[in-house]
């Protein structure tokens, strides 16, 4: 059998109905739902013939799912990480969230995009390996993690335990692009301190919501200097989510003829490989000078907001001549017929996965590409069929190309 026989052969239904399974189980991130579904999962593997056992950290308090198909030797290892938790379900669903909804077109579910698509491709890959009795020389090793929406604690708890590969795939929803750079991400907190004037005097007060308005889309406009190219550039932003402003840091509200004196804003940013937090901070500094000055008796701060039990996500880049791309853009190419996008592609380019640490700890070679992406964390959401099945075969031939048949 060729390797287009191979991946030709695919059991389409198998691998949605694994899917539909995996998003069935109610795997809210730091929830007792999470360790059930890999626990699932970790018995799945073992069920189809690879070593496989959880790995807890936090104490106990939490799991990864590990598998290892043991190559004969003498080929490069191949790591696939993705995680099972997922945010919660909000308002407006027109289908369950957990029921693992399949029509001809999608399949639905809260966390099929973010990203148990993604996980289940690799294990889908797999799985069809196995069954046609293929012998490979490298490793694959499969990371189901958690924790990635705190930072990604699941994959360094990972890393930390000695595990490694030649190469990786993060499976991350980038509806099957090649995504060589993604931004380091980081929050912020702006506090703005005016002075406090009757209405009637409104002329002789510094207001801080005023202040607020004037920053808020010099902000959002920012990109950071110290950019290595302009794609680099493309995937600077900075974004205020939260503004409240009222008199005093208690926000005392009942007074609303008197000019609000302060003002706290929250947001994040974006910077790309080769900048730094740092100068990020710096730039961000000087539009907080700026505003000083168009508004006079205005006092400013900046500082990092830092989440307990959270890690910040680092940023990821890749040549897009490296074993890894060529592999997976080969893999794409006689799946689909066309050239694979790849480089920093947006939004992906702007979101933070465990592809940063895989990166910045043991300093692997990698690539993100998965399933998914376009209806992302929404009520109703869901991946194509098409995307998902697709995802599977590239998966498959990059296996191939990477680990080579013994």
């Amino acid at each position: 059998m060729t390797y287009r026989d191979l991946i030709h052969s695919l059991d389409e239904n198998a691998c949605l109905a694994l899917l539909s399974d995996w998003v069935k189980h109610k795997s809210y991130s730091e929830t007792e739902g999470e360790k059930a579904l890999v626990h699932h999962v970790v018995g799945q593997m073992q069920a189809m013939g690879i070593e496989a056992h959880m790995q807890s950290f936090d104490e106990g308090r939490r799991a990864n799912a590990i598998g290892l198909w043991k190559g004969t030797g003498g080929g490069k290892s191949l790591l696939f990480n993705g995680h099972l938790d997922t945010n919660p379900a909000t308002e407006g669903w027109t289908v369950d969230p957990w029921g693992g909804v399949v029509d001809e077109e999608f399949i639905y579910g809260i966390g099929v995009s973010n990203m148990k698509a993604g996980d289940a491709a690799s294990y889908c890959a797999v799985k069809t390996l196995l069954g046609a009795d293929v012998k490979l020389k490298g490793d694959v090793i499969l990371t189901y993690v958690v924790g990635e929406l705190q930072g990604g604690v699941g994959t360094v708890a990972a890393i930390e335990s000695g595990i490694r590969a030649d190469y990786f795939v993060n499976s991350e929803p980038t509806d099957v692009q090649a995504v060589t750079m993604h931004a380091c991400a980081f929050s912020f907190v702006i506090e703005l301190v005016g002075n406090t004037r009757h209405l009637s005097k409104r002329e002789h007060a510094v207001d801080a919501i005023m202040a607020a308005c004037d920053l808020v889309p010099r902000l959002n406009a920012m990109t950071f200097s110290g950019a290595p190219s302009p794609e680099h550039e493309s995937i600077n932003r900075v974004h205020v989510g939260v503004m409240h402003g009222a008199l005093g840091k208690e926000l005392h509200e009942w007074r609303a003829p008197q000019v609000a004196d302060y003002c706290k804003l929250k947001g994040s940013g974006r910077f790309a490989p080769g900048q730094t937090q740092d100068g990020a901070l710096a730039d961000m500094q000087r539009e907080l000078t700026a505003l000083e000055q168009r508004f006079p008796g205005l006092k400013t701060s900046i500082r990092i907001e830092k989440k307990e039990g959270h890690r910040s996500m680092p940023a990821f880049e890749v040549a897009k001549d490296a074993r890894i791309v060529k592999a997976i853009n080969a893999a794409y190419e006689v799946v689909r017929g066309e050239k694979q996008p790849t480089g920093a592609i947006r939004p992906p380019g702007f979101f933070g996965t465990d592809a940063g640490h895989l990166y910045a700890q043991p300093g692997m070679e990698g690539v993100v590409c998965g399933p998914g992406g376009r209806y992302n964390t929404m009520p109703d959401e869901r991946v194509e069929i098409r995307d998902f099945l697709d995802m599977v075969r590239i998966y498959m031939l990059t296996i191939l190309d990477i680990c080579e048949v013994a």
